[in-house]
Protein backbone atom coordinates (compact mmCIF):
# COMPACT_ATOMS: atom_id res chain seq x y z
CA UNK A 1 0.00 0.00 0.00
CA UNK A 2 2.98 2.59 0.68
CA UNK A 3 4.16 2.06 -3.25
CA UNK A 4 0.41 2.78 -3.97
CA UNK A 5 0.29 6.09 -2.10
CA UNK A 6 3.33 6.99 -3.40
CA UNK A 7 2.34 6.66 -6.73
CA UNK A 8 -1.04 8.48 -5.90
CA UNK A 9 1.12 11.54 -5.10
CA UNK A 10 3.51 11.12 -8.25
CA UNK A 11 -0.01 10.97 -10.10
CA UNK A 12 -1.29 14.04 -7.84
CA UNK A 13 2.01 15.90 -8.84
CA UNK A 14 1.80 15.05 -12.69
CA UNK A 15 -2.05 15.78 -13.26
CA UNK A 16 -1.45 19.22 -11.29
CA UNK A 17 1.75 20.27 -13.87
CA UNK A 18 -0.32 19.36 -16.59
CA UNK A 19 -3.28 21.38 -15.08
CA UNK A 20 -5.16 18.42 -16.33
CA UNK A 21 -8.55 19.21 -13.55
CA UNK A 22 -9.99 16.14 -14.29
CA UNK A 23 -7.27 13.52 -14.06
CA UNK A 24 -6.35 15.30 -10.94
CA UNK A 25 -9.91 14.95 -9.54
CA UNK A 26 -9.96 11.54 -10.28
CA UNK A 27 -7.32 10.59 -7.81
CA UNK A 28 -9.79 12.07 -4.86
CA UNK A 29 -12.92 10.41 -3.37
CA UNK A 30 -16.52 11.39 -4.00
CA UNK A 31 -16.44 13.00 -0.53
CA UNK A 32 -13.43 14.53 -0.49
CA UNK A 33 -12.36 17.47 2.04
CA UNK A 34 -9.34 19.66 0.78
CA UNK A 35 -8.01 22.44 3.19
CA UNK A 36 -6.02 24.96 2.28
CA UNK A 37 -4.91 28.76 3.53
CA UNK A 38 -5.28 29.67 -0.15
CA UNK A 39 -8.72 29.12 0.14
CA UNK A 40 -8.89 30.95 3.20
CA UNK A 41 -7.44 33.87 1.51
CA UNK A 42 -8.38 33.66 -2.19
CA UNK A 43 -12.93 32.48 -0.72
CA UNK A 44 -12.74 33.35 2.90
CA UNK A 45 -16.43 32.71 2.81
CA UNK A 46 -14.72 28.88 2.45
CA UNK A 47 -13.13 28.63 5.96
CA UNK A 48 -10.44 27.17 3.83
CA UNK A 49 -12.22 24.48 3.39
CA UNK A 50 -14.21 22.75 0.06
CA UNK A 51 -15.67 19.70 0.26
CA UNK A 52 -16.86 17.44 -2.86
CA UNK A 53 -15.33 16.63 -6.21
CA UNK A 54 -17.40 19.29 -7.60
CA UNK A 55 -16.13 21.76 -5.00
CA UNK A 56 -12.65 20.69 -5.64
CA UNK A 57 -12.46 21.05 -9.49
CA UNK A 58 -14.34 24.34 -9.33
CA UNK A 59 -11.45 25.00 -7.04
CA UNK A 60 -8.78 24.20 -8.87
CA UNK A 61 -9.78 25.82 -12.04
CA UNK A 62 -10.32 29.31 -11.10
CA UNK A 63 -6.56 28.79 -9.81
CA UNK A 64 -5.50 27.48 -12.58
CA UNK A 65 -6.74 30.46 -14.74
CA UNK A 66 -5.56 32.63 -12.17
CA UNK A 67 -1.61 31.22 -12.01
CA UNK A 68 -1.19 29.73 -15.77
CA UNK A 69 2.43 29.28 -15.58
CA UNK A 70 1.52 27.09 -11.63
CA UNK A 71 3.78 24.10 -11.32
CA UNK A 72 5.04 21.92 -7.59
CA UNK A 73 8.36 20.83 -8.02
CA UNK A 74 8.51 17.62 -5.60
CA UNK A 75 10.64 17.67 -3.38
CA UNK A 76 9.77 14.57 -0.74
CA UNK A 77 7.19 11.80 -0.90
CA UNK A 78 6.77 9.93 2.17
CA UNK A 79 4.14 7.06 2.39
CA UNK A 80 2.52 4.67 4.66
CA UNK A 81 -0.60 2.11 4.48
CA UNK A 82 -3.25 5.40 4.75
CA UNK A 83 -1.22 8.52 4.37
CA UNK A 84 1.22 10.47 1.77
CA UNK A 85 3.04 13.13 2.79
CA UNK A 86 3.99 15.60 0.14
CA UNK A 87 6.55 18.30 0.27
CA UNK A 88 7.02 20.43 -2.81
CA UNK A 89 7.92 23.55 -3.89
CA UNK A 90 4.73 26.00 -5.59
CA UNK A 91 6.42 27.55 -9.00
CA UNK A 92 4.76 30.86 -10.05
CA UNK A 93 6.29 33.38 -12.65
CA UNK A 94 7.26 36.57 -11.07
CA UNK A 95 7.06 35.08 -7.33
CA UNK A 96 9.71 33.43 -5.26
CA UNK A 97 9.23 29.43 -4.44
CA UNK A 98 7.49 28.52 -1.86
CA UNK A 99 7.71 25.47 0.07
CA UNK A 100 4.45 23.39 0.72
CA UNK A 101 3.55 20.53 2.69
CA UNK A 102 0.37 18.47 1.91
CA UNK A 103 -0.95 15.80 3.56
CA UNK A 104 -2.92 13.22 1.87
CA UNK A 105 -5.65 10.70 3.51
CA UNK A 106 -5.66 8.08 1.71
CA UNK A 107 -9.28 5.58 2.04
CA UNK A 108 -9.91 2.62 -0.98
CA UNK A 109 -7.46 4.01 -3.24
CA UNK A 110 -8.45 7.45 -3.09
CA UNK A 111 -7.26 10.74 -1.39
CA UNK A 112 -10.18 11.51 0.95
CA UNK A 113 -8.73 14.31 2.77
CA UNK A 114 -5.90 17.35 1.64
CA UNK A 115 -4.62 19.00 3.74
CA UNK A 116 -2.20 22.25 2.79
CA UNK A 117 0.92 23.70 5.00
CA UNK A 118 2.77 26.75 4.23
CA UNK A 119 3.36 30.56 5.49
Amino acid sequence: MTARNEAIARAWVDAFNAHDVPRLVALYADDCVHLSPKLRVQRPETGGKVEGKAALTAWWTEALQRLPGLRYEATTITANADRVFLEYLRHVPGEPALAVAEVFEVRGGRIATSRVYHG
